[in-house]
């Protein structure tokens, strides 16, 4: 059973994908999404098979939105323009489907999925991405996650720090740690996120990151733990 979330800024549209997947056998659809941010916490808490997944949303587009996910289940694109066909195949979509839809072309991009679903199953490949894109000014940037040293909070973005550079992006705390996956990057503080296989020091207070000295918040000794094995 393939287990699928669909996102999309238009409520009818995902009522129109719920009516759909209810007629595919194989399909479980277990949410949907007005807000893509909340899909995204959605997809680090459990494992999701397959994203329906529009292009055109209002905070972020849906190719932004899929390469942010640092280990993206399989996508099919569900949109009203043909423009984008080129880059979401680029981004190794299942497929693209033309607003509006019918259920047969619905079906053949299911059984695309369901297809490479158990080819997977059965080779046991479970490919894992080492990279992260994140909005910074008017591009977005790919941040490799073994160069990420941590990240801090500061105003209204997150700062990214790999070794002697910082990028900016405009995040949240939470959409931080949504992009990142644990137990890899560990929040230690309010402020700042870790990654856990950086830490060469861990005092009462404080965490060392090389000569980087980051604080621990109150109440963060359990996720600390992680860190030294004995959370």
């Amino acid at each position: 059973m393939l287990k699928a979330i669909a996102i999309d800024d238009e409520p009818i549209a995902l009522d129109v994908v719920k009516a759909l997947a209810v007629k595919v056998g194989f399909l479980e659809l277990a949410g949907v999404y007005t807000d893509a941010y909340e899909a995204m916490k959605r997809l680090q808490q459990e494992k999701i098979d397959l994203i329906f997944l529009d292009i055109k949303m209002p905070d972020i587009s849906g190719l932004e939105f899929l390469r942010s996910i640092p280990h993206p289940p399989m996508v099919i694109f569900t949109t009203a323009y043909s423009e984008h066909a080129v880059q979401s195949f680029e981004l190794d979509a299942i497929d693209y489907l033309l607003k509006p839809f019918s259920q047969s072309r619905f079906l053949k991009a299911c059984n695309k999925a369901y297809e490479l679903y158990e080819l997977k199953r059965k080779s046991g490949v479970t490919p894992a991405p080492d990279h992260i894109f994140v909005k910074s000014g008017y591009g977005q940037v790919r941040l490799r996650l073994e160069e990420i040293l941590y990240v801090q909070s500061t105003g209204n973005y997150m700062q990214f720090v790999l070794g002697d550079d910082k990028i900016l992006s405009r995040l949240t705390m939470a959409e931080a740690e949504a992009l990142l996956p644990s137990p890899a990057f560990i929040r230690i503080h309010r402020s700042y996120l870790v990654a856990s296989g950086k830490v060469d020091r861990v005092e009462r207070e404080s965490v060392w990151v090389g000569d980087r000295e980051l604080p621990i918040g109150a109440g963060y000794a359990r996720e600390i733990g992680k860190i030294t094995g004995m959370g």
